[in-house]
């Protein structure tokens, strides 16, 4: 999507967003721009069970140190709650981890997009010397001194361990990893007094104000690409601006692509401080504050940003049966 491709999505959905239709008491979700997540996804339960193990497993680290869970804790909103993700020895990285959480529901992954599939995704941190810094060859020997790990891979693919079977293990554990059943999703199946009013008011200002320009869908983002800035210069407003700002102009070296990249889910927002690529911004209420200068040229009155921070604690659904709305 080119800049003036965004700045036109983002007006025309400023200006013209579809109201809110009831019918006999209830939403009409084929309107709505948000989407219930579904109950479940079709997965093989056998290989989600090997890929959370895969997922938590030091080993897949170059010096044993960390797992995949490191930066995707579950406890902490699929994040490690951290400006800037470390590694191995504790390098630091560039950037701040996305949340894991409903990753499966992405058009691609990683914050450049970079990778189209949550198996090519892996290859990413696997391989990065300020993430897990270790190679196949390493990994494979290492899992393949484990019995039960060499029984299961077996009896599931047929075969010995392989880069492509972990890859496949660990991608189907992340498609599992959805949050259905949260309190807007009840909403909007028709329970009307799964939210409140408030919370109910803060979803109209969320599409009044065009939010819902590029935080949409089932995932309430993930679905689209956007610029980081679009209605001012955030890079230059926040100063020392790094390879990583560049976003997916490093993938394809346009310069329509600087400063592009793909747009955040919401689904558990409230659990994921702190925010942005960049780590930059601690509170949920100056995260809005710094989207509606950048993103929509508009100043959020307070109560305006509190009635939508409301609608967002109505986003995080259930994980394994469990409420991700208790977690802290």
């Amino acid at each position: 999507m080119s800049v003036g491709a965004s700045r036109l999505s983002i007006l025309l959905l400023s200006f013209f967003v579809t109201p809110m239709v009831v019918i006999a008491g209830h939403i009409d979700q084929s309107v709505e721009p948000i989407q219930a997540i579904p109950f479940k996804v079709e997965v093989d339960s056998r290989k989600v069970e090997l890929g959370e193990r895969l997922f938590n497993d030091t080993r897949l680290s170059g010096d044993n140190s960390i797992s995949c869970a490191h930066c995707h804790s579950l406890e902490l909103g699929g994040t490690d709650a951290i400006k800037h993700s470390f590694g191995v020895a504790g390098r630091e990285g560039p950037i701040n981890s996305p949340t894991v959480f409903n990753s499966g529901l992405n058009f691609v992954q990683f914050w450049d997009g970079r990778a189209l599939t949550l198996e090519d995704q892996i290859e990413g941190p696997i391989h990065a010397d300020k993430e897990m810094d270790s190679n196949w060859p390493d990994i494979i020997r290492k899992l393949s001194a484990d019995a039960e790990y060499r029984r299961d891979f077996k009896s599931i693919y047929q075969s010995a361990i392989s880069s492509d079977a972990i890859k496949d293990a660990i991608a189907e554990f992340e498609r599992s990893l959805i949050t259905p059943n949260s309190r807007f999703d009840r909403y909007l199946r028709g329970e009307d007094a799964a939210i409140s009013r408030d919370e109910e008011r803060g979803y109209q200002l969320f599409k009044e104000y065009g939010c819902v320009a590029c935080h949409q869908g089932a995932s309430v983002g993930g679905n689209m690409y956007q610029t980081f800035g679009v209605m001012g210069d955030y890079f230059k407003d926040r100063g020392q601006v790094t390879k990583v700002d560049m976003g997916r102009y490093n993938v394809t070296g346009r310069e329509e692509d600087r400063y592009l990249f793909k747009v955040p889910s919401l689904r558990v927002v409230v659990l994921t401080a702190p925010y942005f690529h960049d780590g930059s911004t601690e509170k949920l209420e100056d995260a809005i504050k710094v989207m509606a200068k950048y993103q929509l040229g508009r100043e959020m009155p307070k109560q305006d940003i509190e009635l939508i921070i409301k609608f967002l604690n109505t986003l995080p659904g259930e994980y394994k049966g469990v409420s991700l709305e208790s977690v802290d």
